[in-house]
């Protein structure tokens, strides 16, 4: 490549680079992406897979959508106290959504008490809606749990949850959104 080749394409490179960060900084977004989720009507029949648009807006958008609360542990991978979500002692029969996008998450018939203060299953309704990560937030690396259609961070999954998995899905009531059974 001649001298001058490396010189336009050291610019074409620079410039590309900053109209990409002046369409985020104005708030455009590329191509949504798709991910694959399970799908379950209000009795929490499974009506199978489906490729979906991921959920994807901005912070502006996300506080005018949810309240402090839920804004603070899912966007910014918050916890609620203990003993003060809507949902942590909460024994109705339904179905456990996810506050920012409505992707179904857990079952009540996997809820059982575990005396921490927050909701507990021992399995999500479908291991296609909720993504694991590592955070190291605390002295010791935990398993995270979020939503696999926009990313909400929901709580974290430890190994001391009862029969037959024998995890425990701490959730966030303020991540949750309880719909009764149809």
């Amino acid at each position: 490549m001649s001298l001058n080749n490396q010189a336009i394409s050291r610019r074409s490179l620079l410039l590309g680079s900053a109209g990409c960060t002046l369409l985020v900084a104005c708030g455009v977004r590329a191509a949504a992406a798709e991910v694959t989720i399970e799908n379950f009507s209000p009795a929490g029949k499974s009506l199978g897979n489906a490729r979906v648009a991921k959920v994807v807006k901005t912070e502006a958008e996300w506080r005018k959508q949810l309240d402090a609360e839920s804004f603070y542990v899912t966007r910014e991978a918050g916890t609620e106290r203990a003993y003060t979500g809507a949902t942590w002692d909460n024994h109705a029969d339904g179905l456990y959504r996810c506050i920012c996008c409505d992707t179904a998450l857990y079952d009540s018939k996997t809820k059982y008490d575990s005396h921490t203060g927050w909701p507990s299953f021992w399995q999500p309704i479908s291991k296609l809606n909720v993504r694991e990560s590592t955070d190291y937030l605390l002295i010791y690396p935990r398993t995270a749990i979020s939503c696999t259609r926009c990313d909400a961070h929901l709580g974290h999954v430890f190994d001391d949850g009862p029969k037959p998995t024998g995890l425990r899905y701490c959730m966030n009531s303020a991540a949750l959104r309880f719909v009764a059974r149809a």
